[in-house]
Parts: structure tokens; C-alpha cells; sequence
């Protein structure tokens, strides 16, 4: 016991002033858990998690709370998010309190969906986050800033890290042209953590080939070629990770012929078919005007019944009568 008794006094005498220390002795009589606690709103300091994880399309809280070294203030306060960097990064979120006024007014909220949850009155700048995509997988950071008698602000220097994750989702599928009349196919995907992309097809067999290629992921999306499509038919993209699998299928069909008359041959083929279109609605429409024709010889013309179009043209034509023409 006198040992104990010894070991408080040496802490009393390194302890600051403000300060104290909560001990627990068990039944032998030893100092165990101690722990040196600093009187409260000393100084500005932030407490932020070093991450956060939730689904793309779900919501997710970014806790945020502070102390100060002002007490009972209660000023005009600006409580701010940013995202990317600290300081100068984009505002995601702001928000305002009048004096005495425990309620925020929002003034920004990017897209509409972030939300303050805790009160700045209180320290607290929680924030949360609606509807979550792959986009918002970056670093946050709150600030807190006092108007009025004092001016003084704060913001945390390493934030927190919003970490979304999503299944797989085949974002392009394509076949493009390459040298020597050859083809190839291209498939983008994302999803984190970001998917594993394989392709198969014909005289791939069963295995999968193609891998990612070199330089092509940018974030959350990966890029995988298959280099040359020697053979028609079905060819299909996968995207696969931890949290699911995609699959997207693109069609090679090619038209073979001497020195590209088969292409030359669809080519044409297309036009005749468009003319062949083209004629038969010109004939469907002479056939609907034929009766009119035919009823033109028992029939007056009335020129009340022609319409302005025709009037104004028989108006221009100088050798119309002067009955036909429109007083003014």
C-alpha cells in the first residue's frame, strides 16, 4: 500500500493542472487501467473514424465531432463538409446557425443528398450521405466555423474515408475494327472491389481469355480487349467479384466474298431495298389522289375551297382572271 500511495504522489507531480487521474486497485493492492484525462475544451481537436463502408445505393453516416477551447459560445456558427482534400476540396455540405439557434440552416447539400445529423450547438457535425454510387468513394472532411464576437474556425487535416462498395456492372460492350480487315472487342465494367474481367466465345473453348490490359483501369472501372475475333458468332464479357458477377454478349457475323464484293453486294442491297420502300409508298399515295382525279371533270371547280397556299399562287400568276382575285 505504500508502494501505491508512492506512485500517486510521482503522478501529481507530472500531472498539468486541470488534470486528473481515475486508478483501479484490485485485491493484491496494484495500480491497474490508469488513465490521465485532460480537462475538457482546452483546445480545438476533431475526432473522425479513419473509415467508413456501405453499399453503392444505401446510406452511410460520417461522424464528426469537436472541442473548443470558447466556452458556452453561442455565436453565429457555419458548420462545413468538403470532399477530395482538405481546405480547398469542392463543398459537399454547409449549413448556418444564428445566435442562441441550435437549428442549422441548410445552404448547400450537393444533389440533395447529404443531411446534417448532429448539432453543431453540441459539437457534433455528423453527416449523412443518401444514396450512395461508386462516384462518392473519396476522402471527407468537416469544418466548424465561429462568427460574431469570436472568429475562429477548424477543420480536420486527414478526414474521413467513405468506402462504397458494388457488385460488378458491365458499363460498354463493343467490336471494333483493327488492322488487316480484322476485328476486336472491348468490355468496360465497374464495381469495387474492382471485378475480374474474362471473355469467351468461339474456339475460346471453355477456358477464359483476356485479361485486364495495361493502364486501362481508371477508379472503380476496369477495361479487358480481346484482340482478335477470328471467328463468327457469340462472344460474352464477365465481370466477377466478392459481391457478385455481370455478363453482357456481343454478335460477330462477317460476309465473306472475293476482294469485297459481299459487302459491296449488301450495300446495294440495302439501297434497293430503301427504293423499293420509297416506291411503294409513292404508289399508295397515287392511288388514294386517283379517285379525286376522276372526279374532276363532273365537278366545278370552286376556287373558295382551295386553300391559301393555292391562292397565293394564283394571286402571283398574272394570267389569272380578276374574278379570282382576293379583295382586300
Amino acid at each position: 500500500m505504500e508502494k501505491s500511495i508512492r506512485l500517486l504522489a510521482c503522478l501529481a507531480c507530472v500531472l498539468p493542472t486541470g488534470s486528473f487521474v481515475r486508478t483501479k486497485i484490485d485485491t493484491t493492492e496494484n495500480l491497474l487501467n490508469t488513465e490521465v484525462h485532460s480537462s475538457p475544451a482546452q483546445r480545438w481537436s476533431m475526432q473522425v473514424p479513419a473509415e467508413v463502408s456501405a453499399a453503392a445505393g444505401d446510406a452511410a453516416v460520417l461522424p464528426c465531432t469537436f472541442t473548443h477551447p470558447h466556452r458556452h459560445y453561442d455565436g453565429p456558427l457555419t458548420a462545413i463538409w468538403r470532399a477530395g482534400e482538405p481546405y480547398a476540396g469542392p463543398q459537399v455540405f454547409r449549413c448556418a446557425a444564428a445566435r442562441g439557434s441550435e437549428l442549422c440552416q441548410t445552404a448547400l447539400s450537393l444533389h440533395g443528398r447529404f443531411r446534417l445529423l448532429g448539432n453543431p450547438r453540441r459539437n457534433d457535425l455528423s453527416l449523412r450521405v443518401e444514396r450512395l454510387a461508386l462516384a462518392d468513394d473519396r476522402r471527407y472532411f468537416c469544418r466548424v466555423e465561429f462568427a460574431g464576437d469570436v472568429h475562429d474556425r477548424y477543420e480536420s487535416r486527414h478526414g474521413v474515408r467513405l468506402h462504397v462498395t458494388a457488385a460488378p456492372r458491365i458499363v460498354n460492350i463493343s467490336v471494333l475494327p483493327s488492322a488487316a480487315h480484322a476485328f476486336r472487342a472491348l468490355c468496360t465494367a465497374e464495381g469495387e472491389p474492382p471485378p475480374a474481367l474474362a471473355w469467351s466465345g468461339p474456339a475460346l473453348g471453355n477456358s477464359l481469355a483476356a485479361v485486364r490490359s495495361p493502364g486501362e483501369g481508371h477508379g472503380h472501372l476496369v477495361t479487358a480487349e480481346l484482340p482478335a475475333l477470328t471467328h463468327d458468332g457469340r462472344y460474352t464479357c464477365t465481370a466477377a467479384n466478392s459481391l457478385g458477377r455481370s455478363e453482357a454478349s456481343v454478335y460477330l457475323f462477317r460476309f465473306h466474298g472475293a476482294s469485297g464484293a459481299s459487302t459491296v453486294a449488301l450495300l446495294l442491297g440495302a439501297l434497293g431495298l430503301k427504293a423499293l420502300l420509297l416506291l411503294g409508298v409513292l404508289a399508295a399515295r397515287a392511288a388514294r389522289r386517283r379517285p379525286e382525279h376522276l372526279d374532276t371533270p363532273d365537278t366545278p371547280p370552286r376556287s373558295q375551297a382551295q386553300e391559301s397556299n393555292y391562292e397565293n399562287l394564283s394571286q402571283m400568276n398574272p394570267r389569272s382572271q380578276p374574278a379570282t382575285m382576293c379583295s382586300p
